[in-house]
């Protein structure tokens, strides 16, 4: 038996990685703030929430420590938000996204990896970067910066994974511009604070912009010929 755990599977990408990695017939668990489908297996909490993310991944994995084949844990919850220059900031917008984009998911793979240290089943984390954080972009000053910390990260567990005997496979893989709530809220934003606005809006006008369900599914096909423990860390979807 596979098990998935995914993060952000209310809506969007992670949605459609639940869905597809569901009727695979593997094991998989969902995490987000609400449950609008009612799936099975899944678990109602807000990742910016300490008390909510604590034991939340050994709680799911305990049971099949013995007989999975192999465990995914992949970090896709996040946020665009706040859209808006430095200077201009609310300190708890800072802070929320902070928490789900950059803590939460550091919280969740070290709880993972702690959870399976001596299993030798198959182990990795796919981490949903973005090429924000390995390019700057005004008004995205939180979103390039929780991703790039999302992305030395995965690069750091890589590093100390090489010492392991039963090693757990990292990557942080960029998806793309895909057509998801997220480029909605891009897409609202004031041009004052996202000064490429225009550039967004003409992404969806002209089609440019990859579907939810077509992503999730390339994502599947790239970690399935892929071996975490040796492909480049940080990787993007072509």
């Amino acid at each position: 038996m596979d098990i998935f755990i995914v993060t952000g599977a209310s809506k969007g990408i992670g949605e459609e990685l639940y869905d597809q990695i569901q009727k695979s017939g593997s094991k998989v668990f969902g995490i987000a703030r609400s449950n609008p489908k009612g799936y099975e297996n899944f678990e109602e909490a807000d990742l910016t929430n300490k008390e909510a993310r604590q034991g939340v991944i050994e709680r799911l994995l305990t049971p099949y420590l013995s007989t999975a084949e192999s465990f995914t844990l992949i970090n896709n919850a996040g946020t665009v938000e706040p859209v808006e220059k430095i200077g201009g900031l609310s300190t708890d917008a800072i802070q929320q996204a902070i928490e789900l984009n950059l803590t939460a998911p550091i919280e969740l793979a070290n709880e993972f990896m702690s959870v399976l240290s001596k299993t030798k089943a198959k182990k990795q984390i796919m981490n949903i970067s973005s090429g924000a954080g390995r390019n700057a972009y005004e008004g995205w000053g939180i979103y390039c910066t929780t991703k790039a910390g999302l992305d030395r990260f995965s690069e750091v567990v890589r590093l100390e994974q090489q010492r392991v005997e039963y090693p757990v496979g990292i990557v942080s893989i960029a998806p793309g511009i895909i057509d998801t709530g997220m480029q909605e809220t891009i897409r609202s934003s004031d041009v004052d604070g996202f000064p490429m606005l225009e550039q967004f809006i003409n992404y969806k006008e002209e089609g440019k912009l990859r579907s939810a369900e077509a992503t999730a599914q390339l994502l599947l096909e790239w970690m399935e010929k892929e071996d975490l423990t040796t492909t480049d860390v940080l990787a993007r979807l072509s």
